[in-house]
Parts: structure tokens; C-alpha cells; sequence
């Protein structure tokens, strides 16, 4: 790992990651279902594809206008929605690119979201790996990096996935927590199901933070 800094973990809906480090921000995935306010604060957003619960121009927006310094990594097709919006402040990125954003060492790994249904076209996606394996975002997939993964962020519940994708994925990433993201269909109700199952089988401790929480790295 690059760093034995602290880092702070914030978990906001949904997607939406907020992760601080010597006084710096940085806020991945502030979609359609996160707070309005979910990047505001932030010097760098990253963004992994364009479904607007991850993309959400106005959040983007509100961060940008907030900090006249902040700028935007995403992939393509996001990019040549908001590059004229951000003139000079949004960077097109993609596999195997890294980066450094706030303070923060950024790898990019995948290229594709997964698969929702055949009849649907698979659009691009990709992760983010901070801080050499500290911390790793996959957006919409279930990507593996290519380094071991301190703490792996979960797409616990979408449309495209099942609870045993989810356990397998964990137990071939095999970081040494996992912690949910990509929550907001997912119900109290069935929570603790989830919580028993992938913290049963996935083979690493399974936690989750409430929208607003943090923990420390």
C-alpha cells in the first residue's frame, strides 16, 4: 500500500463514497440518489459511468461551483456530457490509467458495466482503486483488480446481480473488509439477510454504514 495515512470513510446513499485524507476530499458516485449536497466540499469527484444514480450533473455541479479548484475524472461517455459544462476541469479516463486526485494515488480498473439483461447494451464502467489497494470503488461491476484490496466498497443489491454473485465476488477479491454500497433498493426488511449471508460465506467481515456514517481506515 502507498500510504499509512488515516483515512476517513463516509458513506452516503447509495453509491456515493466520501473518503478524506490529510485535509483533502475526495467523493466518488454522487448520483440522483445520493444528497443533493453529497460533493460539495470535495477537490476531486470521480465518477465510474453515466446511469444517473452514480451521475448526477447537478451534484457535480453544486461541488464544482463550491470549490472553484475541484475537478472530475470520469470515462467518456460521461465526459463528453459535462466537459462543456466544466470547461478545463473534467478528465477522461480508462482502463489501466492512473492519476493522483487530492491527494489521492487513483488506478482505473474495467471497462464495462454488467450484464442487466442481453437484450440491453452493455455501456462502460470502470473502478477506482485508491491509494494502491486501500480502498476499491467498481462501480457497476464486478471487477477484480489486479493488487490485493484492503477495503472493497460492495454493490450489494441492483438489478444486475444476485446474492451469490455478490458472495463469489468477495471471496475472489478477498479484501479484508467489505463494506455495502449500491444499497438504496435494498429494504430493512431484508437486510439482515444479506448482512448473514455474505458475512457467512464471502470469506471477509461484511459491514455497513449508514447514509452520513464514517469510519476510520
Amino acid at each position: 500500500m502507498t500510504s499509512t495515512t488515516t483515512m476517513k470513510l463516509t458513506k452516503k446513499s447509495h453509491s456515493c463514497v466520501r473518503l478524506e485524507k490529510d485535509g483533502r476530499t475526495l467523493v466518488l458516485d454522487p448520483g440522483g440518489f445520493s444528497e443533493a449536497d453529497a460533493a460539495v466540499g470535495a477537490e476531486a469527484v470521480l465518477v465510474t459511468h453515466e446511469h444517473p444514480d452514480h451521475f448526477d450533473e447537478g451534484r457535480l455541479r453544486a461541488a464544482l461551483d463550491a470549490n472553484p479548484a475541484a475537478e472530475i475524472w470520469t470515462l467518456r461517455s460521461v465526459a463528453e456530457r459535462i466537459s462543456a459544462a466544466f470547461p478545463g476541469r473534467v478528465h477522461t479516463v480508462g482502463h489501466g490509467d492512473t492519476f493522483t486526485a487530492a491527494g489521492f494515488d487513483v488506478q482505473v480498473h474495467g471497462e464495462l458495466h454488467a450484464v442487466i439483461h442481453p437484450d440491453i447494451p452493455r455501456i462502460t464502467n470502470v473502478g477506482y482503486l485508491i491509494d494502491g489497494g486501500r480502498v476499491f470503488h467498481p462501480g457497476d461491476a464486478l471487477t477484480v483488480p489486479d493488487r490485493a484490496v484492503e477495503t472493497l466498497m460492495l454493490p450489494v443489491m441492483a438489478p444486475w446481480s444476485k446474492i451469490s454473485e455478490v458472495i463469489d465476488y468477495v471471496r475472489e477479491v478477498k479484501p479484508q473488509r467489505a463494506y455495502d454500497i449500491h444499497d438504496a433498493l435494498l429494504t430493512d426488511l431484508a437486510r439482515p439477510i444479506y448482512d448473514n449471508q455474505i458475512g457467512a460465506l464471502g470469506g471477509a467481515p461484511h459491514r455497513r454504514l449508514a447514509s452520513g456514517e464514517s469510519t476510520a481506515l
